[in-house]
């Protein structure tokens, strides 16, 4: 699965999980989705860092990659 598939859907679920979890004990809508909000960045930040650095990393280009293509725009440029 690409990283930021499977970061994404976790953030979404943690967030649908502790909305749901809120919800249903009575606390209001608003005071529900931020505090879901919150509490979902701050799970996901704590526990979840291989999963971003692995979608940071999969974002990222390197140096060697922008040479690369440097070299393919010259090179095609040039024929």
């Amino acid at each position: 699965m690409k990283p930021w598939l499977s970061y994404t859907l976790i953030r979404l679920g943690l967030f649908a999980g502790v909305l749901a979890v809120l919800l249903l004990i009575g606390v209001p809508d608003w005071m529900s989705a931020v505090a879901a909000a919150l509490i979902a960045f701050s799970v996901s930040y704590l526990f979840f860092r291989p999963q971003r650095d692995a979608l940071i990393a999969s974002v990222r280009r390197s140096p060697e990659a922008e040479d690369e293509a440097a070299e393919d725009d010259a090179i095609e440029r040039r024929d």
